[in-house]
C-alpha cells in the first residue's frame, strides 16, 4: 500500500474513533455509490451524518479542509441521497461534516471536526 493510502486509511480510523467518542454511531464506512465514495456515515440522534475525512502529514500544501471544494460538497450531497435511498431512508434528513486529520507521525494527531459544511 502506498504511503499516501496508508495515511488516508489511518486518518479515517482516527476520525471514526473521534466521531464515536463525540457521540455518533458509525453505520457505514467507505460506501461506494454511483457518484463516488462516502468515507463515514454515522447517526447522531435521528440525523444521518455523512463525513468527509481529509488527512495530511503537514500543511505544506494547505490545510486538509482546503481540499473540500464546493464541487466535492455537491458530490457528497448527491452521495448522501444515494446512500439514503439504498438504505430505505430516502425521507430522512442528513448533514454533511468534514473531519481534518493532521498526522506527521512524530506528534499526536490533531483532529478538527467541522459540522454542517453544507
Amino acid at each position: 500500500m502506498r504511503a499516501k493510502d496508508k495515511l488516508g486509511r489511518s486518518g479515517e480510523l482516527l476520525a471514526a474513533a473521534y466521531l464515536e467518542r463525540s457521540g455518533q454511531r458509525i453505520v457505514d464506512r467507505n460506501w461506494r455509490g454511483p457518484s463516488g465514495e462516502i468515507d463515514i456515515v454515522a447517526l447522531e440522534g435521528a440525523t444521518v451524518v455523512v463525513s468527509e475525512v481529509k488527512t495530511r502529514s503537514s500543511v505544506d500544501y494547505g490545510h486538509p479542509l482546503e481540499a473540500i471544494t464546493p464541487a466535492k460538497v455537491q458530490r457528497l450531497q448527491v452521495l448522501a441521497r444515494q446512500w439514503l435511498r439504498a438504505h430505505g431512508m430516502s425521507s430522512a434528513g442528513f448533514r454533511i461534516d468534514a473531519v481534518a486529520v493532521l498526522d506527521d507521525g512524530r506528534h499526536p494527531p490533531v483532529i478538527e471536526h467541522v459540522k454542517a459544511i453544507s
